[in-house]
């Protein structure tokens, strides 16, 4: 069996710690490889090896930070079939969807290649007599991600990608779900001239993640993944002094219109809803219909597509819808709040509980289920499902539909489907969630825009990529400069010989 490694200072390391997680292949339930788990003195040999690269790096100059991600990028383009194998491998997602995890990380990276812009400051000239006023943009020094297992390549970019431009050092500290990836972008990063130290991948579980919130030479936390833990490291780095971002858990409505294309609206929500196996945080889940009618007419569209779905392995081919989930423990919670919903009066419309894949049995495969008349007061309403489930909650009026998406504790995203752009409008402008799509299921702004949630899907002041990275991985230093003004020894009509 594959025994995997942390990648520290340039080289694979094997851990010491003698604790191992299994990496699973979802779509056999076979274990396929081991992945080391991290003490705290193995995740305190990447921070000094990332202490003592960093000050150079920091040195570099913006522009030649940025041709490293240059070079990456088209390594990114080289290894993308590469990547994305390995990445369905252990996560299961169908390989054109790995491919776009890759794809949206690349992205982000492709913006960070605009650092010299990006970082430059501000001058007041004349501030006051002889003075002037300027501002720097530098790096924090030592910073650190910890990632999901639903994005392995795209959100590990998404944090250092822009940390590494500003001339910090990164430690990365990805889902030991699905490890390789990482281990390989790091990997890439050096291929394309970054130096030794400045991007490491120590995989690890509790302990890890605690051994980063309580270094001291770590600046900065980035974290991604569910709200409990996301409120966890957000009080205790923050309590710590450290600049923290945390992502946590969503629940995303989209909110059918009576005048929309019903068409377009079942396609969104098949996409939206059952796409990676539901296992995104940006998923419709909720599907809201306003009017009886509109929702007779939308169940009426959506069932036959989802009954048509092409649930299977990567290897399958293109053609497959989604894959498994990630792991046997989240099959079962799948199937769990599939069955409260059940007892709790909502209306089993598309039942996938008995879905099975002849020779795949052991595989986490789940099937594609979908609810009628949930009430919020329902578990799988309250909750995130994070699988293939969608919930069709019935809104009688436009204003109950709204009530219900900013009635919930999550904000991450939301849609409003119609053709009225006067409601779409009012939608964007009242509803209290991060990111609105208008005739849009997904909508994840492009990387020169942020990614980030409201309410408890996101603790922090900033959001993710975009111009908000650069403010999160830098530190705003002002200078105030007066020097005394005239000319002191008179007019130089000649050059000087050096002395």
């Amino acid at each position: 069996m594959q025994e995997l490694t942390h990648y520290i200072n340039g080289a694979h390391v094997k851990g010491t710690s003698g604790r191992f997680s299994d990496v699973y292949n979802p779509a056999t339930g076979e274990v396929q490889a081991k992945t080391p788990l991290a003490s705290a003195a193995e995740m305190d040999a990447a921070v000094q090896a990332a202490m003592a690269a960093q000050p150079a790096w920091a040195a570099t100059n913006p522009q030649r930070r940025a041709r490293v991600l240059m070079a990456f990028v088209g390594l990114l383009n080289r290894d993308m079939d590469k990547l994305a194998e390995a990445l369905s491998r252990e996560h299961g997602k169908t390989f054109p969807d790995a491919k776009g995890d890759v794809q949206r990380g690349l992205e982000v990276v492709e913006y960070c290649i605009g650092a010299p812009e990006l970082l430059k400051g501000e001058f007041t000239d004349g501030a006051g007599p002889g003075i002037d006023i300027y501002s720097m943009r530098q790096p924090l020094g030592v910073t650190a991600g910890i990632t999901p297992f639903n994005f392995p390549a795209m959100i590990p970019m998404w944090m250092f990608a822009p940390a590494i431009a500003c001339g910090n050092a990164f430690i990365l500290k990805p889902s030991e779900r699905d490890p390789s990836v990482p281990l390989m972008l790091a990997e890439l990063m050096e291929e394309a001239g970054l130096p030794k130290g400045i991007l490491q991948v120590v995989n690890g579980d509790k302990e890890a993640v605690d051994a980063i919130i309580d270094h001291d030479v770590i600046q900065s936390i980035g974290f991604v993944g569910s709200t409990p833990i996301a409120e966890y490291i957000y009080g205790r780095g923050c309590s710590n002094g450290k600049r923290v971002q945390c992502f946590g858990g969503a629940k995303n409505h989209m909110i059918v219109m009576p005048d929309a294309d019903m068409d377009q609206a079942a396609d969104a929500l098949v996409g939206a809803g059952y796409g990676a196996a539901g296992e995104r945080c940006m998923a419709i889940s909720v599907a809201v219909p306003v009017g009886d009618e509109t929702a007779d007419r939308l169940i009426e569209k959506l069932v036959p597509r989802i009954e048509k779905l092409k649930v299977g392995p990567y290897t399958a081919g293109d053609d497959v819808d989604y894959g498994p989930v990630v792991t046997a423990a989240a099959k079962e919670k799948i199937h769990g709040l599939v069955q409260s919903g059940i007892d709790q009066g909502a209306e089993l419309v598309v039942d996938g509980r008995d879905f099975s894949l002849q020779g795949y049995e052991d595989g986490f495969f789940v099937g594609p289920h979908l609810f009628d008349k949930v009430t919020p007061d329902m578990d799988i309403y309250q909750q995130e499902i994070f699988g293939p489930v969608l919930s069709t909650v019935r809104a009688g009026s436009y204003e109950e539909a709204l009530k219900l998406a900013m009635d919930h504790e999550m904000g991450n995203g939301t849609a409003i489907f119609t053709r009225d752009g006067d409601a779409a409008r009012d939608f964007a402008n009242r509803v209290n969630v991060g990111m609105i799509g208008v005739n849009v299921p997904i909508p994840v702004p492009l990387a020169y825009h942020t990614f980030g949630g409201w309410k408890k899907s996101a603790f922090g002041d900033l959001n993710q990529h975009g111009p908000d990275a650069f403010k999160f991985y830098t530190r705003t230093k002002t200078i105030t400069s007066r020097w005394p003004s005239g000319i002191k020894e008179g007019g130089e009509f000649h050059f000087k010989q050096m002395e």
